[in-house]
Parts: C-alpha cells; sequence; structure tokens
C-alpha cells in the first residue's frame, strides 16, 4: 500500500521521560501539547491545524480521537504497523461532527493494535504511561516515578484527557475499552448504548460490540460531546433508527426531576440503584469495595433506594465476549492483506510464491502483533465447522441470556424488544466497580507484543474486562466516574449502567454520583 502524502500533523516521536499531569488547562500551542505528552505516550501525531473559528455547540473545546478513527488530515495507523503512515480520504462521522460544531482535534491518541487490549500494551508506537501521580510520589523525581498502565484500549484518549492535552476524547469500547482506562486515568468515560453514535469511519474489531465512547474531565464535558455526535447516520447499518431514538426518549424524560436541579442538597428520591451480587468475584481488590460503600453510603443519604440485584449470567460473559470478538475480528481483519489494504513486505529468498495465501501470511506475519495474530487464529478456530456449534454459537446463546437478565432487572423497557416486560419492582440502573483494581504497573511487559517479540502478558490482562463486558454484550450504556481513591493512593473508578437508550439517565445519575462524591 502506498500511503498518501500527509499534511497537516507532526508525528511524535516515542519518548520515555516522565512529566507532570498536574495540567490545570488544555494546551494553547502544539509545543505545549508535545511537552504535556512526551513521557505519556498518549498521541501518536499531533495536528498543525489552527483552531476552527466556527461557532457552534464545541466552540473552543479540545478533542483528541484514537487512532482507530478515520481522519483525512492525520494518519489512522490503529497503533499497527500493518498500516503505518496509512491516512484515510474521508473523515469518520463523529469526526465530521466534531469539526462542525466547532471543536478543535488536536491530534490521534495511542491504542492497543485494533483495539485489541486491556493495558495499552499491543501497540507499535509504545505502550501508554498513566499521567496520574499518587500523593505518595509526589516529591519524586520524575524518573523515578512509578510507570503504571493507562488502561487500554483507548488508553491514550484517557491519558490525554487526565494529562491535560484536551478537555475530551473519543475512544471506542468493545468490551471496556473505554470504561476501564476512564477508570484507571481517573476521569469519565462513556460507553453509549450500541448504534447511538455512529460507527460510520472507524476501523472494526467486532462489529456486533464495537461502539464509539467518550472521556471527559467531567460528567457535563462529556455529555456536550455526546449530544453533538449522537444522531442518526443512514451510512452505519447499525445505528439505532429515528424511531428507535423516539421510542427511549419518554423513559429519559421521566426521570425524577430532582437531578435536572441545580439546588444543593440534591434530592434523589424516587431513585432506584441495583447492586448486582455477580461484580464482586475474588479477583476484585477489597480496597475498590470500600470506595464503592462509600458512594452506595451517599446516594442513600440523598434518597436514593438501594438493592440489591442478580445476572446470574455474568459469570460466562467474559468466556463469551472473546469467542465471539475473536471470531468477528478474524473475518474483519481478513481485508488487510498487503493488496488491498495493509503493509506490503519483500517475500524471503527462496519462499514459495505460487500461492497468494503465502504470500499474503508474509505480510501479514510482519505487519500484525502477536495479540492481533493470536486473536486471528482463536477466531478462525471458533468459525470451523467442527468448532461452530460449540464455541460460537454457544457464546451466542450466552450473550442472548446476558440481556435477559438485565431486561429482568430494569424497570424500563427494552426499546429494541417488541413486547417487553420490565418488572414493576425494577432498578434505574446498576453501580458497580469499573475495574478489578487500581492501574497496573506497566514494568511487568511494557514491550507488549511489538517489543522485540516478546509475548504479550499472560491471561491476568484478560480479566481486566471483567467487569465490563457485560454491559457490552447487551449493548447497554455504561458510564465511569471517578470516586476515589484506592490502598495505593491511585483512582478508582464506579460504573453506572442502564437500559438500551436511556443514556441521558445514565450520565444524569452520574452527575449526581460526581457532585456527591
Amino acid at each position: 500500500m502506498r500511503p498518501r502524502p500527509i499534511a497537516h500533523f507532526r508525528r511524535l516521536p516515542h519518548n520515555s521521560r516522565k512529566t507532570s499531569s498536574s495540567a490545570l488547562h488544555t494546551p494553547s500551542s502544539n509545543s505545549d501539547v508535545e511537552a504535556l505528552n512526551a513521557g505519556v505516550n498518549a498521541l501518536t501525531s499531533v495536528s498543525s491545524e489552527r483552531k476552527p473559528r466556527r461557532y457552534g455547540q464545541l466552540q473552543g473545546l479540545s478533542v483528541a480521537v484514537k487512532d482507530n478513527i478515520c481522519t483525512s488530515s492525520l494518519p489512522t495507523t490503529c497503533s499497527s504497523a500493518m498500516l503505518h503512515q496509512y491516512q484515510s480520504p474521508f473523515d469518520a462521522t463523529v469526526v465530521r461532527l466534531l469539526r462542525d460544531a466547532g471543536a478543535h482535534i488536536v491530534g490521534k491518541t495511542n491504542c492497543d493494535e485494533f483495539g485489541m487490549g486491556s493495558l495499552n500494551m499491543n501497540s507499535v508506537h509504545g505502550a501508554v504511561v498513566n499521567p496520574f501521580q499518587a500523593q505518595t510520589t509526589s516529591n519524586v523525581p520524575p524518573t523515578q516515578t512509578e510507570r503504571r498502565s493507562a488502561g487500554g484500549s483507548s488508553g491514550g484518549s484517557a491519558a490525554s484527557v487526565a494529562a491535560g492535552i484536551c478537555d475530551a476524547a473519543l475512544g471506542t469500547d468493545t468490551g471496556g475499552s473505554v470504561r476501564l482506562p476512564a477508570s484507571y486515568c481517573g476521569v469519565v468515560g462513556l460507553k453509549p448504548s450500541y448504534g447511538i453514535i455512529s460507527r460510520w469511519g472507524v476501523v472494526s474489531f467486532a462489529d456486533s460490540l464495537d461502539c464509539v465512547g467518550i472521556l471527559g474531565k467531567s460528567v457535563n464535558t462529556v455529555k456536550r460531546v455526546f449530544d453533538t455526535v449522537a444522531v442518526y447516520d443512514h451510512r452505519d447499518p447499525t445505528a439505532a433508527t429515528p424511531e428507535l431514538r423516539e421510542k427511549t426518549r419518554p423513559l429519559n424524560a421521566s426521570f425524577f426531576p430532582a437531578t435536572t436541579s441545580t439546588h444543593q442538597p440534591r434530592s434523589l428520591e424516587g431513585l432506584r440503584v441495583g447492586v448486582p451480587l455477580e461484580y464482586f468475584p475474588s479477583e476484585l481488590d477489597p480496597s475498590l469495595v470500600n470506595v464503592l460503600r462509600a458512594v452506595l453510603r451517599r446516594l442513600g443519604e440523598a434518597g436514593a433506594t438501594l438493592t440489591s440485584v442478580t445476572v446470574p449470567a455474568t459469570q460466562y460473559a467474559l468466556s463469551a465476549y472473546y469467542v465471539i470478538t475473536s471470531a468477528e475480528a478474524s473475518s474483519n481483519l481478513a481485508r488487510f492483506d498487503s493488496v488491498r489494504y495493509g503493509l506490503r513486505t519483500a517475500t524471503p529468498p527462496g519462499a514459495t510464491t505460487s500461492k497468494s495465501s503465502d504470500v499474503f501470511a508474509y505480510s501479514r506475519s510482519a505487519g500484525l502483533g502477536k495479540e492481533v495474530q493470536k486473536r486471528i487464529l482463536l477466531g478462525t478456530y471458533a468459525l470451523t465447522a467442527d468448532a461452530f456449534d460449540n464455541y460460537f454459537l454457544q457464546a451466542q446463546r450466552v450473550r442472548l441470556h446476558v440481556r435477559r437478565d438485565f431486561d429482568r432487572v430494569f424497570r424500563y423497557p427494552c426499546a429494541l424488544l417488541a413486547q417487553p416486560r420490565p418488572p414493576r419492582d425494577g432498578v434505574d440502573v446498576l453501580l458497580h466497580p469499573s475495574a478489578i483494581r487500581t492501574a497496573p504497573p506497566l514494568d511487568r511487559g511494557e514491550q507488549g507484543s511489538h517489543g522485540g517479540g516478546k509475548a504479550v502478558p499472560g491471561l491476568s490482562e484478560y480479566l481486566q474486562d471483567i467487569m465490563t463486558v457485560p454491559a457490552s454484550l447487551a449493548g447497554l450504556p455504561a458510564l465511569s466516574i471517578p470516586v476515589g481513591k484506592g490502598a495505593d493512593g491511585w483512582p478508582v473508578g464506579v460504573s453506572v449502567v442502564g437500559q438500551w437508550g436511556c443514556d441521558d439517565l445514565v450520565m444524569r445519575v452520574g452527575k449526581a454520583i460526581e457532585e456527591l462524591c
């Protein structure tokens, strides 16, 4: 593939130096952006475009865009050698909407290769370093501070917001790739209802789960961006139709009026919050449970009704997720064959060229990282005739059970069902920890799948998604809000999950938690 000439951007070199993350305002120039990014490695390229002079809802707002969302003025590499310096001829719908609303695109953010990962270490650009610094290390020289993961796969988007590089950032969420980094970096992260925000122009990982998510410094910032990009797009075949969107409007509008009040103290009478019993696995850090209890106590004091609920299929969700996503990834990434798209490498001397598949294999092996190769192989096997019934179909059955479990606990009907039967005593939202722990250290496997052939971490990386995957399988909106610190002094987030289409409701509850905590 011959890349197009690239204009209006500056590619940033990988730098391992550590910088302070205590920025109180977004940078005003490219040099400021590069200085903040130097030790975080959140951006892969910086825009040289002048700030737009358009008047709109997002005028004055700086936004970073994940590197798997197409931009015509910046490269879209998906953090993969396969798409090195590839530049899209068009903007994704979400990028066009941001520009039309007056937002300033500051650059593209680092991510796990093609969105596959939970720690943002599987990137050809290097790992993203969490910009947060615990108070216990505030007097430690920058070169000696602890290097922790920003989470993945949208770690660069979360880190760019946390470091003060931008006001908001776009990411993608397949199984927690927005909420997990938001929790690790101490920012707000929204995964919308599936189909509410257009995916046109987003490089696919798993079509049936991919969502464009939003990260910001506050719930209000996230809401501003959401209101701009959450519009119907006829070019996206998975987009929720205008009729479906209209059906969910009364559900959001019927929410208790106290949430729109600006007077203090805020009253949450009428709000029913469910705490799912299955979201306390043995891997969950006890200090995170204490933070959740503090949040629940404050909600109760504000008048909310707290109740425990059960979603039994949660225990099978993670296994089903990896089967489904790997299968869809093996199909989606087949296009990167070095002919239609992707890196083309020379065939080694003496190698056979009689089969086109052999020629493809050399380029795909060179251009795709080990984690991506692993998931393609697993997904291809799951779709074979011998394994299809036992793996892929079983995973889809589990997914259906997960959706039904959620429908049984929410008081609002699912607009996607022809004849929904919500329970009379259902809850408005669910609340649970966003992650099983605070940000993990980077040192144990920082090079990831692009580091000199080094293998990716073991099963512990895949467990990071255990709290976020169920909402993704059901296509539900979920918002991670920072609410405190763990025992090690690093950020902790809790997630608010609502019925499909109740994105406004989720953000209203998130705003209430933000004010209470």
